[in-house]
């Protein structure tokens, strides 16, 4: 097994003492286990305005560093949405719907009492690729 941390300029930096993801290689198999991401404008650092917005922002944070680790979304087999309500469900997922295609991954979603920088959307993904 190997393993390698992740960093996209194209994301918004780590807020702690943490990786944007981790690549693990097991035999022929690569895996990208991602760190939480939120709805943080990487050239602003602020975050962006309304429960869609942050949505699309963290998807598009995590496709970043999804593409650094050299995946995609479409690599994507689990994801964990974090909520800081769950009234937020529908306007969240309408989104999310837009990213993912069939085969959908498998997903948790909770609400969080607080999310970093009082987000109202935080998710974290783990992809899957077949070794080089």
């Amino acid at each position: 097994m190997s393993r390698a941390a992740v960093a996209s300029p194209e994301a918004p930096k780590a807020l702690g003492p943490y990786s944007q993801a981790q690549v693990v290689q097991f035999g022929a198999a690569r895996f990208c286990y991602t760190s939480g991401q939120v709805g943080l404008d990487p050239k602003s650092g602020e975050l962006v305005e309304g429960v869609a917005a942050q949505t699309r922002q963290v998807l598009a944070n995590l496709e970043a560093v999804l593409n650094a680790a050299g995946f995609t979304l479409a690599d994507t087999v689990k994801t964990t949405v974090f909520l800081a309500d769950m009234a937020d469900f529908d306007a969240m997922n309408k989104v999310y719907a837009d990213a993912f295609r069939l085969p959908y991954p498998a997903r948790s979603t909770v609400a969080a009492a607080g999310l970093p920088k009082s987000a109202r959307v935080e998710i974290e993904v783990v992809a899957a690729r077949p070794g080089l």
